[in-house]
């Protein structure tokens, strides 16, 4: 129970975070948009939108972890753990749809160039630059256990980097007098983006489609678990997960001709050791009271 009470100040922690870093961010939008049009940069227009998309990335984080706390239902045995997947997919999916017109842009922008204010350019980029590593470091140590934050880390840090793009970018126009670097610089945004979106997007159609969540191999926790005494053979692992940060995995054990009572001491055996050494904390275990027979592919009786 110490554990569950932990998780839920973490994550009202998280939820803070997350909120003040979605103010500040909206912030910078509005400031970039009103300058972007003004100073006639699309770069910085790229990165007023850049910032809107990781925004919302951050709304709908935000959301999720709301949403992961809601007690199961009748319906949702699960909770709502899954929305977390569920947000990351559709942010991951909408952000790379939305630099295709970046793209667009600044290739008509190539084209026939216009003229922009680097001055502008430069102050606000500077300004974008420090609210977004400031909120990046913020949630940097939450996002090493969380998909769904991670995903919102990401964003934080690709924008760093693309408002320090549109500084470099308005240094050169001051230098050369050549507008096109701002057009350069916004197909390198969008690139950024097309990137950062690109691993979360893989991973949550994983967790969606119940593949084993990045970083447990299936293989080495069946052995883990042919390895404890009295377990002859494992069949129909399953390793999934239910939320971005807790996995899940069902199994059956075969334990041989024992009496019924001496398989729960076993059960406990197996739930630590995989609590403990791959963070599963949800295990369905179903034993069977035979050996292994000789033809059956999925049972490896295990030598000790």
């Amino acid at each position: 129970m110490a554990h569950h009470h932990h998780h839920h100040a973490q994550s009202h922690a998280v939820t803070r975070k997350l909120t003040i870093a979605t103010g500040a961010n909206l912030l910078v939008v509005v400031a970039e948009l009103s300058i972007g049009l003004y100073s006639g940069s699309l770069a910085l227009l790229g990165d007023a939108l850049h910032n809107l998309t990781d925004s919302l990335a951050l709304v709908i984080a935000l959301i999720a972890v709301r949403l992961e706390r809601r007690a199961p239902t009748i319906e949702k045995s699960f909770g709502y753990q899954r929305a977390g997947v569920l947000a990351a997919f559709i942010n991951a999916g909408m952000l790379m749809a939305f630099t295709l017109l970046l793209f667009r842009e600044a290739y008509e922008r190539l084209q026939s160039p216009h003229t922009v204010q680097p001055m502008l350019m430069l102050v606000t980029a500077a300004v974008a630059m420090l609210v977004n590593t400031s909120t990046a470091l913020s949630i940097r140590h939450d996002s090493q256990h969380d998909v769904n934050i991670r995903g919102a880390f990401v964003h934080m840090v690709g924008d760093a980097v693309s408002s320090a793009g549109i500084i470099v970018a308005a240094l050169m126009i001051r230098a050369t007098g050549a507008p096109h670097w701002d057009a350069i610089i916004t197909i390198f945004i969008g690139l950024l983006i097309l990137w950062s979106s690109y691993g979360v997007l893989k991973e949550s159609v994983n967790l969606l489609l119940e593949g084993t969540p990045s970083g447990i191999d299936p293989d080495e926790v069946t052995q883990a678990l042919g390895r404890i005494e009295g377990i002859h053979g494992v069949h129909h692992v399953h390793i999934w997960a239910l939320g971005p940060s807790s996995p899940a995995l069902s199994a059956h054990l075969m334990v041989g001709d024992v009496p019924v009572k001496t398989t729960g001491p076993l059960r406990e055996q197996v739930t630590e050791m995989l609590a403990h050494e791959y963070r599963i904390a949800h295990c369905t275990i179903q034993f069977e009271f035979t050996e292994c027979a000789p033809d059956d592919p999925y049972c490896v009786p295990f030598k000790r």
